[in-house]
């Protein structure tokens, strides 16, 4: 059985230039880049002409890169690492500080922010609007004057909305308050120019960009106030201590650096076949909708609500056909509560199980989308005759 594999936002596969460029430091200039003898010399040296190749994708100095285990603990040193060093800096105690996401944001942004919640901070998750879309109006809304800290999801890893995160920085830097953004889906979609963003903080994984898992990387601007969360070696400047992954980080730089270059013909590519399997699936099947903004979306990124079936009947008999997708995010894939990103939208309980999230890559072709669009909506006819779930249209607000 041919296998079509439509989950992208979860994981990648390994590009073969970027395991080519990998498997020298598995076996071969193995040393440890903190020894001053040759091999360690050698490591060291790969490590810092990665980050050089990193900071050009990134345009911004050689020295405001921190390289981490994943996205979620670049996200974690961000937003703990940031709030602690200001409530520091301001010798203030955690009830007079207020600090803002989104109520779309990814777990490795929520959780953090809960904790912090928890230990007295002021806390307000925004919401979107049906689109997904956060305004600088809403933001502006939401600021105060004890106000320190903002972090906003660049671009959703659930319904692909992309933000208007320049815009965004501007209002937050018009009151003096550190702006974050996790860019973790964004890598091989959407500039990353650190400048023109107008970002503080900036959050990357590999394993999003056929790169390995493992490996993440925080862009902290110069100047920004972090305290370390992981203490012992000092590597990274102090800022997150621990045995460098070398094959990791020349994983990462050089599949940032192909995502990077091929970011806008591929892009272009996905769009056409991306909306040719939003149209079809609208079209021929009733009761579907599209969860996010029509354009202001990744390019790879089709999210549809479908009424009165499970998603988790869905996925299993496309994985019987071949066809891999998922209903969410895949760190939250465990758990049978609703997608908290659609509930955000202001969708009810009851629907929003029945969503489907496909996510396009770059061995994605035309064929597969016919293959979907084939075999999809038989399964969904045989599952809404079997179910004795009724939704209501007029509730979605649609």
């Amino acid at each position: 059985m041919t296998k079509t594999y439509l989950d992208h936002a979860a994981t990648t596969y390994v590009d073969p230039k970027v395991l080519e460029a990998m498997l020298p430091y598995f076996t071969e200039e193995f040393g440890n880049p903190t020894s001053i003898y040759t091999q360690g010399r050698s490591a060291k040296k790969a490590i810092e002409d990665a980050r050089t190749t990193i900071a050009e994708q990134l345009n911004c100095e050689y020295g405001e890169l921190i390289f981490t285990g994943s996205g979620t603990e670049s996200d974690n040193l961000a937003i703990f690492g940031t709030v602690e060093a200001l409530t520091n800096k301001l010798k203030k105690d955690p009830t007079e500080l207020h600090i803002i996401t989104t109520a779309i944001e990814h777990s490795a942004v929520l959780a953090p922010f809960k904790k912090l919640e928890k230990q007295g901070y002021q806390v307000t998750y925004i919401k979107p609007n049906r689109e997904g879309i956060i305004s600088t109006e809403s933001l502006e809304q939401a600021i105060t004057p004890q106000t320190v800290f903002i972090s906003v999801i660049y671009a959703n890893n659930e319904i692909g909305t992309v933000q208007p995160i320049k815009e965004l920085a501007e209002t937050a830097h018009k009151h003096d308050i550190i702006f974050h953004t996790d860019a973790c889906q964004a890598g091989g979609a959407l500039s990353l120019d650190t400048q023109e963003l107008g970002i503080d903080l900036l959050t990357l994984n590999a394993s999003k960009i056929y790169g390995p898992k493992g490996i993440g990387l925080l862009y902290k601007k110069s100047g920004t106030p972090l305290e370390p969360q992981i203490l012992g070696g000092g590597q990274e400047s102090g800022l997150r201590s621990g045995t460098e992954n070398v094959p990791g980080i020349i994983g990462l730089a050089k599949a940032l650096e192909l995502a990077q270059e091929s970011r806008e013909d591929e892009s272009a590519r996905l769009t056409i076949l991306r909306d040719k399997l939003i149209k079809g699936l609208l079209d021929s099947l009733p009761r579907t909708y599209l969860n996010g903004h029509a354009t202001k979306r990744l390019p790879n990124n089709a999210n549809i609500l479908i009424l009165d079936v499970e998603g988790e009947a869905l996925l299993l008999h496309l994985d019987e056909a071949g066809i891999a997708v998922s209903t969410g995010s895949a760190c939250d894939s465990k758990s049978l509560e609703p997608s908290h990103v659609l509930l955000a939208l202001g969708l009810p309980k009851e629907a929003v199980h029945g969503t489907l999230r496909f996510t396009l890559g770059k061995k994605t072709t035309e064929e597969d989308i016919d293959k979907v669009l084939q075999i999809l909506p038989p399964i969904i006819e045989k599952l809404r005759s079997l179910s004795p779930v009724k939704i209501d249209e007029k509730k979605l607000g649609l």
